[in-house]
């Protein structure tokens, strides 16, 4: 470093640390607002994107297929079909395997000690072990981890409910087995795990009190939307059809068997259909007699999180409509109905670019993929507890109808929030490995990252590539400032002395992602 540069790192730091933390400084929370009014203006079809995908387009793709990616992974994508590459993340995605099963997979009381406090603890205790292991599958990036963890919260149950690690661990391999397989075999098959037994009510739903709770969630929130296509005697016959799976056994958290004792023999009429109908038959029914609900229903839900989450807009219809063809057409197989709309010119449309909210989840893996930060265990755990704090904890969605996403992501309680763990975040990468920071910007920059002498190609490269759209022209001057403040009190830049291997470049960039984790374009993706 120069021995004209006087201000060390620890006081670049204190100063930052400071004027960045500081609310008054961005006034983040009016220019947020403004994204609740977002209107999808995407007049692109459905036909096939063709242009070869250049860094912003191939972003956006890992952005919404994943948990975003490193400039590596974008630098090999660019220049490749959108055709190619889509098909290569979708067999990947099929041929992953489900996480391994615990050694507790099938634990039930008898595993655990008899003391009801320990025995909870330890199931606590696994869970927290499964939601870490979740979450690290998460960074493996395949399209089949991000739908898992979309259907978990559109095929919702609650952990807290069934407190049961067992239950968990058989609901998450029943999403991860069935998220781009046949949505009506799925559907078929989570309504007997028995996380969702337990979590509505079917695991008490008798022949002589039928429980109407999962028939109602089952046609209004997982295959038909709210009022769409079936009639309250609809409920109160689907429930006797449901009835019998009771078998909870003797010993606690044990697998929920059928009893055929306790099955309403009798005959039903469920949507126009009369006969002795079981739980078999009302998926057969429904997916037979609303396939054209079902496919709008579950189609807008994918176009929603995956496009944009204005998918009442007209210019949306005619997308979700598309979709909805092709899954009839494909007896509800969800991979062709993806495959169509990935690849597909309104996807990649400019307008459907940094149009959606970051979840907690989206936010900080996104920071770490992009950036390709070393992390550990401990940085999961820390991923966990604060997304929990931001009101997205794992496998405990707010209710049945799942988290709402976007908007209440920036409500006033959590934007504070939001800012400030992801400034921990960045804070502890850099204490931990300061260097990241300076080949993190070498990469982003390009071929002469290394060698240039210029610092806001540096910083605008950065800012690009953590902003789906880049900044505002008054925030990039101000983020630009931010990066170049460490040398401003000497002539570097303007003598051309100045490049990434000098020894203050780390907190260069540590200090302008810091200001960049603040700004309304970091929330979106």
């Amino acid at each position: 470093m120069s021995s004209t540069t006087k201000t060390s790192k620890s006081e670049y730091y204190a100063k930052y640390c400071f004027v960045i933390s500081n609310p008054i400084t961005i006034n983040l929370q009016n220019a947020l607002k403004a994204m609740e009014y977002f209107i999808n203006c995407n007049t692109s079809t459905l036909a096939p994107y063709t242009v070869p995908l250049d860094a912003t387009k191939a972003a956006h793709l890992y952005r919404r297929l994943g948990f975003s990616a490193s400039v590596d992974t974008i630098n090999q994508a660019v220049g490749q079909s959108a055709n190619a590459l889509v098909d290569t993340i979708i067999n990947a995605a099929i041929g992953t395997a489900p996480i391994a099963a615990p050694i507790w997979a099938d634990y039930t009381n008898a595993n655990y000690p008899e003391d009801g406090d320990l025995r909870r603890q330890q199931r606590r205790q696994e869970a927290e072990e499964w939601r870490l292991a979740y979450v690290n599958a998460l960074f493996d990036n395949t399209l089949k981890d991000r739908l898992s963890f979309f259907w978990s919260n559109h095929l919702v149950t609650e952990l807290k409910v069934y407190e049961c690690s067992s239950f968990l661990y058989y609901y998450t391999n029943c999403l991860q087995r069935n998220a781009l397989g046949n949505f009506k075999t799925f559907v078929s098959e989570i309504g007997l795990t028995s996380a969702m037994l337990y979590y509505l009510d079917g695991a008490f739903n008798n022949s002589n009190n039928p429980n109407e709770n999962y028939a109602r969630e089952l046609y209004e929130l997982f295959t038909l939307g709210e009022g769409n296509g079936y009639t309250e005697e609809d409920i109160i016959e689907t429930a006797k059809a449901l009835t019998g799976y009771v078998e909870r056994g003797e010993v606690g958290c044990t697998q929920v068997t059928f009893n055929p004792e306790r099955f309403d023999a009798g005959p039903k009429t469920i949507l126009g259909q009369t006969g002795n109908w079981d739980y078999n038959d009302v998926i057969d029914i429904l997916f037979d007699q609303r396939p054209t609900e079902i496919a709008g229903f579950i189609c807008k839900r994918l176009y929603e999180f995956f496009v944009h989450p204005d998918a009442d807009a007209a210019e949306a219809q005619p997308i979700i409509q598309g979709m909805a063809t092709t899954f009839i057409a494909n007896n509800f197989e969800i991979a062709p109905v993806l495959s169509q709309l990935f690849k597909s010119q309104h996807f990649f449309d400019d307008e459907a670019i940094g149009v959606i909210i970051k979840s907690p989840f989206d936010m900080y893996l996104n920071v770490i993929k992009e950036t390709n930060f070393t992390y550990d265990a401990g940085t999961i755990l820390n991923i966990v507890e604060s997304s929990r704090l931001l009101g997205q904890e794992l496998f405990s969605p707010v209710d049945v109808a799942g988290w709402q996403r976007d908007r209440t992501w920036i409500n006033t309680n959590f934007m504070i929030g939001r800012w400030l763990t992801a400034e921990m975040m960045v804070d502890e990468f850099y204490q931990n490995n300061p260097d990241e920071f300076r080949a993190f910007g070498i990469a982003a920059t390009g071929p002469n990252g290394a060698t240039t002498n210029d610092p806001n190609e540096v910083a605008t490269a950065i800012i690009n590539k953590l902003s789906p759209k880049g900044l505002l022209d008054a925030e990039m001057a101000t983020a630009i400032e931010v990066f170049r403040e460490p040398f401003n009190d000497t002539m570097m830049y303007e003598n051309g002395s100045w490049n990434m291997n000098l020894e203050m470049t780390d907190s260069q960039v540590y200090l302008l992602l810091r200001y960049l984790v603040r700004q309304p374009e970091f929330q979106l993706k």
